[in-house]
């Protein structure tokens, strides 16, 4: 096993215990930043595929934009909306199954399929193809629609926290 191996490994095994611990930590504000470490694993990975400019995307939008506005609306929003429910519901046990079989149904069907390789494209194509997602994402018939859509989300979303944690007296 070579180091890279080694080390793509144990970024999985992080990023998959981080995912996991997003969804089981009792404290909110821990849960968000299971989530960022979940989000700077799978940043790790774009960097061992050996693409940075990715690996730059998911750091500035997902762990410097949306984490950072879930912990704020969070923050905002902690001494109203207080959850007292069940962490757990009595299905969670075929949600597990249905997880673990969709797991391995997908990984059979990438390890039968002809077209899939694990090897990367030449350094060429792949320049290539980064001078074609920067025109996809500055063209207007490309994706500047839908990073302004989620911005507006985005903010829609830090307005509705201003107005619940608003002090009414």
């Amino acid at each position: 096993m070579t180091a890279l191996q080694i080390i793509f490994i144990l970024v999985a095994a992080m990023t998959l215990g981080a995912g996991m611990l997003v969804v089981t930590a009792r404290n909110l504000i821990h849960s968000a930043l299971w989530l960022v470490t979940a989000l700077f694993g799978v940043a790790i990975m774009f960097v061992l595929l050996e693409a940075g400019f990715l690996a730059v995307v998911q750091v500035m939008v997902y762990i410097g934009a949306i984490a950072i506005l879930i912990i704020f609306g969070i923050m905002l929003t902690r001494k109203i909306a207080s959850d007292s429910g069940p962490r757990f519901t009595e299905n969670w046990g075929w949600a597990l199954f249905i997880a673990v079989v969709l797991f391995g149904g997908l990984t059979w069907l990438l390890a039968s399929w002809s077209g899939f390789q694990a090897e990367p494209a030449p350094l060429s194509e792949r320049f290539d193809s980064l001078r074609q997602l920067g025109v996809a994402l500055v063209s207007p018939d490309g994706y500047v629609l839908a990073f302004e859509l989620a911005s507006v989300l985005l903010l829609a979303a830090l307005i509705g926290a201003l107005v619940i944690a608003w002090d009414r007296k």
